[in-house]
């Protein structure tokens, strides 16, 4: 969508901050021994509990309220009686319509209190590329400027990009136009970013192969065996001077990468948690 005025502004913010609080509810939630459904059934309940409805639900019918994949299995996962264990690379993605407007994130963490090297090293090297990625996004500029800087991190740091997984449009509904923004450099790609443009920036980087394959449930996307990947994931708006991230907690915090990383973001921010927000707070 283009944004048409502060009313909407406000209220993709309001959906981000939702999105992104429950995420990190999530992550300080998780628990060796507990299923990715029993970790799904408590978004749920934070969505619910904050008036949001899940978008994957909403629009596709998705037998889930978020998307939790773990280890090899990339994106889209579906919550089951998969259980969670020390040193799993787990990923969510959350995303939920808040009055109108969807607001979607995501990040990878270890189920560890920290990560072994390579896992450290492709956290940083994914949350690195959506940055940068998002720093290069402005007025005017060529929507390809996303795939070029998540390809100069993924080459510097020794990563594969997932060829077959995107960025999209956003704010009414969960895929809007521009749709599918590569994580590489389309040179055939011309089309530009404009002033009120929302769109997602969620590059996927593995050591593993470019292009995941879907799961025999119609919607894990799955790579090969013992292979790990990584993806952190903001809504932005598009600006003339630069982009505004929509999807931060009433504090400024998102997804981090391990259990350590979670509680010093906590003692950060006061030891104050998500779990009891109100619709007020996140105003």
């Amino acid at each position: 969508m283009t944004i048409d005025g502060d009313a909407d502004i406000e209220g993709l913010k309001l959906a981000g901050r939702v999105v992104a609080s429950c995420l990190a509810y999530m992550q300080q939630a998780a628990r060796p021994g507990m299923t990715t459904a029993e970790l799904d059934a408590l978004g749920a309940a934070f969505l619910k509990r904050h008036g949001a409805v899940s978008a994957p639900v909403l629009t596709y019918g998705f037998p889930g309220h978020t998307c939790i994949s773990v280890n090899e299995h990339v994106a889209h996962g579906v919550p089951n009686d998969t259980v969670l264990a020390v040193g799993d690379l787990v990923n969510i993605d959350v995303s939920a319509q808040l009055d109108g407007y969807i607001g979607d994130t995501g990040g990878s963490f270890v189920l560890a209190r920290d990560a072994n090297e390579g896992q450290r090293a492709i956290l940083d090297a994914a949350r690195r590329a959506r940055d940068e990625a998002i720093d290069e996004v402005r007025d005017g500029r060529l929507l390809r400027v996303v795939g070029q800087a998540v390809e100069r991190v993924a080459r510097e740091t020794g990563f594969r990009i997932i060829r077959n997984l995107g960025s999209h449009g956003v704010g009414r509904s969960l895929h809007e136009e521009p749709s599918f923004i590569a994580g590489y450099d389309d040179h055939t790609d011309v089309r530009r970013f404009h002033a009120g443009m929302v769109v997602t920036v969620e590059p996927f980087l593995t050591d593993g192969r470019a292009i995941v394959r879907e799961l025999s449930d119609g919607w894990t996307l799955a790579n090969r065996r013992g292979s790990m990947s990584a993806q952190f994931e903001h809504t932005i708006v598009v600006g003339t001077d630069g982009p505004e991230i929509l999807t931060v907690t009433g504090d400024g915090a998102s997804a981090a990468g391990t259990l350590a990383d979670l509680e010093a973001a906590e003692r950060q921010r006061g030891s104050r948690t998500t779990t009891g927000i109100s619709r007020e707070v996140l105003r």
